[in-house]
């Protein structure tokens, strides 16, 4: 579904970008370029900080590289359209949507052999999110617009939530799961204890939300949006904060609490850097140039490094942005 833009609300995000000072663009960066494989299908990918790896869904696998160098690590093999991945440290277990499969891949984090395979209670399961708090998996199931909740440990269902929309990137506060109804433009908000969705929030302005990060500390949330729009939302209780303007064809957002830094990678070939003043007010944009198609990210919060896959001159090919 089509959001139209009205002219009052585009012109509060032109006055928020005009009326802030700029980030320097000599703060990040294009340092490397790392030329994989042949081009083939990608998605989301995950910094895994305890191994200093990096996991990338590969269409048929998740592709994992040793960091800072980004040599091939190896591999989980046997997906079908991959889509998320997600880390339970403390029981040494990733996790990945197999979407084609209907199915979540369980693996070992430090050898990265199959523990199991399970099916999901939807089909095309997209982005996946643990909960360390709670113990739980999430499973957001893209063709039939609900959420499977899995404990963990066993991969036992424990839940399927109706979320009334298509859903795509969540994140947790540890109470509650925010995540981004691309087909609605509007965030559903679930309650973890009851496993149930307690709200909807309109995002106006916003066409089909993609990725979404979130402050904690403050409280604030940031959808990428595919018409140039970042959307920043109080998390407690839907209302809007802000708008910025960022790339065309952002599929992941990323915030960085030490730097207070948004960041959106763009298929149009751009990253957007916005600086938080305040939990409310937002810097224009600085704009990077990265590649064309580099829409999805992650981010190694303890050296800065941000890593953007996209396919360049036939390759698949990772693009590593530092400050």
């Amino acid at each position: 579904m089509k959001t139209t833009i009205s002219s009052a609300l585009l012109s509060l995000g032109l006055l928020l970008a005009a009326t802030q000072p700029a980030v320097h663009a000599a703060e990040y960066g294009v340092r490397q370029t790392w030329t994989l494989d042949q081009a083939g299908r990608w998605d989301y990918l995950e910094v895994d900080p305890v191994r200093h790896r990096l996991f990338m869904t590969r269409g048929d696998r998740v592709q994992v590289l040793d960091l800072p160098s980004g040599k091939v690590a190896g591999q989980i093999g046997g997906l079908q359209s991959a889509h998320g991945v997600a880390f339970a440290q403390k029981l040494n277990l990733g996790f990945a949507s197999s979407g084609g499969g209907n199915s979540i891949v369980v693996f070992d984090l430090a050898t990265l052999q199959i523990r199991q395979e399970v099916k999901v209670s939807g089909a095309n399961p997209d982005a996946i999110l643990f909960d360390e708090g709670s113990g739980k998996l999430y499973a957001f199931n893209g063709k039939t617009n609900n959420v499977s909740v899995f404990d963990a440990v066993t991969m036992a269902l424990k839940a399927t939530i109706a979320v009334g929309g298509k859903p795509e990137f969540a994140v947790t506060d540890g109470n509650r799961i925010y995540v981004n109804i691309e087909d609605k433009s509007e965030i559903a908000v679930i309650d973890i204890a009851g496993d149930r969705q307690v709200a909807r929030w309109a995002l106006n302005g916003c066409e089909e939300p993609t990725g979404l990060a979130l402050d904690a500390a403050h409280q604030r949330l940031f959808s990428a949006c595919q018409n140039g729009v970042l959307a920043i939302t109080d998390a407690s209780n839907g209302k809007v904060v802000a708008r910025a303007a960022i790339g065309q064809h952002s599929d992941a957002v990323v915030f960085d609490a030490a730097s207070a830094t948004v960041f959106s990678s763009n298929g149009d070939g751009t990253l957007s850097v916005i600086h938080q003043d305040d939990a409310d007010h937002y810097a224009r944009a600085t704009i990077l140039r990265t590649e064309k198609g580099a829409r999805t990210m992650a981010m190694d919060h303890e050296s800065g490094s941000l890593y953007l896959p996209t396919v360049a001159d036939k390759h698949f090919t990772v693009i590593v942005a530092t400050p």
